[in-house]
């Protein structure tokens, strides 16, 4: 949904996208399987994945991708702090940091707001968070989330986000799309 809501409704022909919450890299895998345009990726963990566990993941079978499972492990393998060329059109820099540690501006077409849920990490989905994420969209930038959570809306809403609901994926009823427009 990600993928449906954010990377294919974004119309650049070269697109930067702030992944927060890198986890298990799936996202990135996906996008680098996705795109059809030109690939920035930074993904932000605060609490990076073990290698042994990222082995145990299925995701390139589940995902029939087989033909790219260098790729997904070229994702992980790289070093953090650091850009690195995946492909020819996909980058990716890994940052380990917190989300109230960024402090980029006006620098990325999307972001994927993968944080653990509202219920569990409440600090995460805050209007202190969401100003970061809008100051760190460049205009008419976009941002995703599985969260549909009125709290969530609302917070996104205060900081300056025209947010809409969108139908969520599989066990999900809704997910949220917000949208920076400067008037």
């Amino acid at each position: 949904m990600f993928i449906k809501n954010g990377l294919k409704y974004v119309d650049v022909e070269n697109i930067s996208i702030l992944e927060i919450g890198f986890g298990t890299g799936l996202n990135c895998f996906i996008t680098l399987l996705e795109a059809d345009k030109k690939v920035d990726y930074v993904g932000v963990e605060a609490y990076p994945v073990a290698k042994e566990e990222v082995e145990k993941l299925n995701y390139v079978s589940e995902l029939e991708a087989e033909n790219k499972q260098i790729l997904f492990e070229k994702i992980h393998e790289v070093s953090w702090e650091e850009q690195h060329k995946i492909t020819p059109n996909f980058s990716l820099t890994k940052r380990k940091q917190f989300f109230t540690e960024i402090t980029d501006e006006n620098c990325f077409d999307l972001i994927y707001f993968d944080a653990f849920g509202a219920r569990v990490q409440p600090d995460l989905w805050t209007e202190d968070i969401f100003k970061i994420m809008f100051a760190a969209l460049k205009p008419d930038g976009v941002l995703v989330t599985y969260s549909a959570k009125g709290s969530v809306r609302r917070a996104m809403q205060a900081v300056g986000f025209e947010v809409e609901r969108l139908p969520g994926p599989p066990g999900k009823r809704e997910m949220l799309r917000g949208v920076k427009y400067l008037v």
